[in-house]
């Protein structure tokens, strides 16, 4: 228990000082929602951020009582021509307070405050950090230590079983930006499994954590494109300053349980797969950071598919959901400063509605006249009806297109998963009960053939920025108007073939589609189908993410 100061209030207003006492709990009502989401049960958030560096960047990050995550930005990427336009974004943990009733909770010492609380005391809808730097920062007039990182996991599981007591939620959601996923995952996969010295867990990590999302996290590790190995070698056996944990031989000791933390990682193991038994992909979700322009010089040797720091292929977890942002990994247009990232992960953590999508039916693509191999090239973006971004794009110009080629076995294309909100509004009707309108997305959807010769691509027949088919699909998410309560609903149109503006149509069509098994098959239209193969479809899967 620590003993601050604190002040009062005395009977003429001026502020007195109060002897020297244990600090109690403010008894802080919590916010009410700006938007209230129905169904919707809080769980209190705790924020992990990424490498701090040396000795510098650890006491400056230490001297932030939020390390980070409270920074907002001014500047926001629009149009196709690079210039950067006025956009005021408040930071995630300002929107979360304001729209969502989140607070946190700054009562000197974070831990010490929670510990002086009664067991189910503390609102549930806060927000904490962990602050797992301060042993290393030399401003505390103590000697610092060296930055270990399963020493970090090892407090975040401290740090999530005093939340969970003190708020008496049976769960926690975790954020993480960068490295702050691997401690998330140090945690979840080795350290709540066997500990460290005389303390040994007695609860896994996926019975505490309910689900876990991440800014540009390297879980496959960072790699370099050039130097021909040098620069990883470089990495993995020098680590500037402490950086050699992002290399994937380093990994594999702080991931893996009963293993030392230099064990050298065994041939096959791959760094960005996480076993089920430890937790389940379907509840993490890796945000993407596509643009390596805005992060200095470190993208000239990670190179362009990547946000400057991870590359594109090592920043998600093997079967968890993901969206690919044109965003750096930090810095003024950065991945946790961004509205694309807020949004994600505010549909992630609350969204009640989800709807997986894949491509069924898909025909290989047959040569072109002269003989040449080819394949096709799919490019997608998905946006979110009442928001001025672009939730998720795939594109080639950014390096991030989806290969469509049919399973041998005949299973879907996986293309990707959307998690729609349902706020609760007013009817027009003056009546006290609230509705809940229809969630409604759009899927952009290009579709281009490539052609090879000897190995490369084949360009005297390509036309620069020309899809071979190019539509959107609109969908409304919800429920009948007389049964809102009931299942799930889905209403479907393809762009191109709505006699009337997009807004004109609500839901955007004249009856819900039939749902079997689960999925509803939405055909391409013909123009698609003549391509991809006459049976070719989008199959969509809606359920309620509990």
């Amino acid at each position: 228990m620590v003993s601050i100061f604190h002040h009062y209030a005395d009977t003429d207003g001026e502020a007195a000082e109060s002897p020297t006492l244990p600090l109690p709990p403010p008894q802080r009502q919590p916010v009410p929602p700006r938007y209230p989401i129905e169904g919707v049960t809080r769980l209190p958030l705790i924020y992990v951020r990424g490498f701090a560096g040396g000795t510098s960047g650890i006491d400056k990050q230490v001297d932030d009582p939020f390390y980070g995550f409270n920074d907002g930005s001014t500047h926001i990427r629009v149009g196709g021509d690079g210039n950067a336009q006025y956009y005021q974004f408040e930071s995630p943990l300002l929107r979360l307070y304001a729209e969502d009733g989140y607070h946190p909770l700054m009562a000197g010492d974070p831990k010490a405050y929670l510990e002086s609380c009664g067991a189910g005391t503390v609102d549930r809808a806060t927000i904490w950090i962990h602050r797992f730097y301060d042993a290393s920062a030399d401003t505390f007039s103590k000697q610092a230590t060296d930055f270990d990182i399963e020493a970090a996991a090892r407090d975040l599981y401290e740090l999530v079983q005093l939340v969970r007591e003190k708020t008496g939620a049976d769960k926690v959601d975790l954020i993480a930006h960068s490295m702050g996923g691997l401690i998330c995952r140090s945690m979840l996969q080795k350290w709540s499994y066997e500990g460290l010295g005389d303390f040994r867990p007695t609860v896994p990590g996926k019975d505490l954590v309910d689900r876990l999302f991440t800014y540009g996290t390297p879980h496959g590790g960072i790699t370099f494109a050039v130097g021909g190995g040098l620069l990883d070698e470089f990495m993995e056996d020098l680590g500037p300053v402490g950086s050699d944990i992002f290399s994937p031989e380093t990994m594999y000791g702080y991931l893996v349980p009963g293993v030392e933390y230099r064990t050298e990682a065994p041939e096959g193991w791959q760094a960005n797969r996480i076993p089920a038994e430890a937790f389940d992909p379907d509840r993490i979700f890796c945000l993407i950071g596509t643009d390596p322009g805005d992060y200095g010089m470190a993208q000239k040797v990670v190179g362009p598919q990547s946000d400057g720091l991870v590359a594109i292929r090592n920043a998600s977890v093997e079967g968890a959901h993901r969206a690919y942002v044109h965003r750096s990994h930090s810095g003024r247009y950065g991945l946790v400063n961004s509205e694309e990232g807020y949004q994600n992960l505010r549909r992630f953590l609350f969204g009640r509605k989800r709807v997986a999508i894949e491509l069924a039916g898909l025909e290989p693509c047959p040569p072109d006249a002269a003989g040449r191999r080819s394949f096709w090239q799919g490019e997608l973006q998905l946006s979110v009806r009442g928001l001025p971004v672009v939730l998720h794009q795939q594109l080639a110009a950014h390096y991030c297109p989806v290969t469509l080629e049919p399973d041998p076995d005949g299973a879907p294309v996986p293309l990707t998963t959307v998690f729609l909100l349902d706020p609760l509004t007013m009817p027009a009707d003056g009546t006290n009960t609230p509705v809940s309108p229809p969630s409604r997305y759009a899927l952009h959807l290009r579709v281009s053939r490539l052609t090879e010769e000897h190995g490369l691509l084949f360009w005297r027949d390509h036309l620069a920025q020309t899809a071979d088919w190019d539509d959107t699909l609109i969908v409304d998410v919800g429920h009948e108007a007389d049964d809102p309560k009931g299942e799930l609903r889905l209403w479907a149109a393809w762009n191109s073939q709505l006699p009337v503006a997009i807004a004109d149509r609500n839901p955007v069509g004249d009856s819900p589609l039939d749902v079997e098994r689960d999925a509803v098959s939405v055909p391409l239209p013909p123009s698609a189908g003549r391509l991809l193969g006459t049976d070719t479809a989008l199959v969509l899967k809606p359920s309620v993410w509990e």
